[in-house]
């Protein structure tokens, strides 16, 4: 499948990227140049009439859309502005509005993906152990965090190695994003799945294309699926480290692991 991508769209639309892609082993989130994500520069706050211009704009664009933040760039006149749903950009004044990457050329970071880790870590950090579905080692290197849907063709080709992610270490903590929303087939199937007396063999059968028996009980599948739309999870699989940097899309344990290797020699910034 090809690479998916952000368009230019509305703020009130971006959400509906979510129920298209099922993230092929090309669709891993990167830094440019590198796969890795830097932290983005300190920048001060935008100017309080910045604020109050760009929250107008947002408002009139997307009213229930949430402004959780507005803060300046490197690129003078244009902040970046955190949403319920996405970050995007916007000229001081409120006129334009701007989606896709910010690339810091000389450096070669991609600062809006380190933004977006920045805040994936705060929203993965609340997440309880009650409320995934873990397959894990003894004693993990490396443990991420994967948005899955269950009728995903590379989520499922994902959990047919599992056993060979655990051998390399890397402990996979599972969250549910049915692509196509809540209430629909998919969602009705991770339910199923969630509520079942052995999880684990419940989602292996599942992504075998095993038929469950319906079943319903308190769940976090509604939940799940929130969180990753705040997350910015736009197809599945969708794969995060603690810090919440995406390393992808579907990768084969042998890249999965390379890739955290290369994380974990990075320098702290």
């Amino acid at each position: 499948m090809s690479r998916s991508s952000r368009s230019v769209l509305p703020l009130s639309i971006v959400a509906v990227l979510a129920l298209a892609a099922c993230h092929s082993p090309s669709s891993a989130a990167t830094a440019a140049g590198t796969g890795s994500v830097a932290a983005p520069p300190s920048a001060p706050a935008a100017p309080a009439n910045a604020d109050t211009a760009v929250r107008k704009a947002i408002t009139s664009l997307a009213p229930d859309t949430k402004v959780e933040s507005v803060r300046a760039t490197p690129i003078a006149g244009v902040v970046e502005v955190t949403t319920s749903s996405d970050l995007v950009y916007m000229t001081a004044d409120g006129k334009y509005l701007l989606t896709g990457n910010l690339i810091d050329v000389a450096h070669k970071r991609d600062l809006t993906e380190a933004s977006r880790a920045v805040a994936r870590r705060a929203l993965l950090k609340n997440v309880g152990p009650g409320q995934m579905i873990v397959f894990a080692p003894p004693k993990p290197k490396y443990t991420v965090t994967v948005f899955t849907d269950v009728d995903c063709g590379y989520c499922r080709k994902l959990h047919s190695q599992i056993a060979d992610y655990n051998k390399a270490g890397i402990a996979v903590d599972y969250l549910f994003f049915p692509r196509t929303g809540i209430g629909s087939e998919s969602y009705d199937k991770a339910v199923a799945v969630w509520c079942s007396p052995n999880r684990q063999q419940a989602l292996t059968e599942a992504k075998q294309g095993m038929s469950l028996p319906k079943r319903n009980c308190t769940n976090p599948v509604t939940m799940d699926y929130n969180l990753g739309l705040r997350a910015g999870v736009t197809g599945t699989p969708a794969i995060f480290t603690a810090d919440g940097t995406q390393i992808g899309g579907y990768l084969s344990p042998a890249e999965m692991k390379e890739k955290l290797d290369k994380l974990a020699a990075q320098p702290a910034s």
